[in-house]
Order: structure tokens, then C-alpha cells, then sequence
């Protein structure tokens, strides 16, 4: 039997519209982004969708700023940087030394890692320069 869902126009055009972008939206970001083009289109259908993409492992939940979910679609394992003056959340690569300490724990404990991630949370350059003038 098989248990994949039915590909739909709206969760499509998510997908297209988280792709396109290095924003890491809310659901609401890409509620009023694709609202336009789709005037049917709920903020119900789009936190399901992005559920359901989360779910096939097409996109992630990165994290939460401000009480709303962050989303990306680059599901390589990499980190992030929130600034938690301007709010924006950027990708960076993942140390090698956080994936070495995944596999040292895996080695330790017997674990079987399948997801790593690592959030940072400061000022980025832009919000720490301004707060220096």
C-alpha cells in the first residue's frame, strides 16, 4: 500500500516559495506572500502543509523567534545564527567539531544520531554595529 499523500497545487507552491527564499518565514510570511496568487489559501492549510512537507522531510522547523516557528527548506545538516535584535536567522555552516561530537557520543552511549542541529542566538553584525554608533 502506499502512504504517500497526494501532491497538491498550494502545498506545491509552500515548498516553491520556502525554496526560493534564505529567510527561514513563519507560516504567516508565506501566508501573506502566496495569499495573492491563492485567495482560498488559509494560515490553517499552510501550518499543515508545512507539517506535511515536514513530515516527507522536505522542509524543517529551525526555531522559534518571537513565539513563531521559523521554517527552512535546506534540510542539509547545517546551523543557525537569530539575532535577537532584528529577529533575522541566518544559515552558517556546522562545525565539524559539533559532528564530531555527535559521533563521539554515539560511540559512548551506542546511539544512532540522525539529526544534528545547533542554534546560536546573539547580535548579528549589522545590530552590533548599530549598537556601537
Amino acid at each position: 500500500m502506499d502512504n504517500r499523500r497526494k501532491n497538491s497545487k498550494k502545498r506545491q507552491a509552500i515548498l516553491d516559495a520556502l525554496c526560493a527564499t534564505k529567510e527561514h518565514p513563519t507560516a504567516e510570511m508565506l501566508y501573506r506572500q502566496l495569499k495573492e496568487e491563492y485567495p482560498e489559501l488559509s494560515l490553517g492549510t499552510v501550518y499543515r502543509n508545512l507539517g506535511v512537507l515536514a513530515e516527507e522531510g522536505l522542509t524543517v522547523s529551525v526555531c522559534r523567534v518571537s513565539g513563531q516557528e521559523r521554517y527552512d527548506a535546506d534540510t542539509k545538516p547545517h546551523a543557525h545564527f537569530v539575532c535577537r535584535s532584528c529577529r533575522r536567522v541566518m544559515d552558517m555552516e556546522l562545525p565539524e567539531a559539533v559532528a564530531d561530537t555527535c559521533r563521539e557520543l554515539d560511540r559512548e552511549y551506542g546511539f544512532l544520531t540522525e539529526d544534528c542541529s545547533l542554534t546560536v542566538r546573539g547580535l548579528c553584525s549589522c545590530c552590533r554595529k548599530a549598537q556601537a554608533s
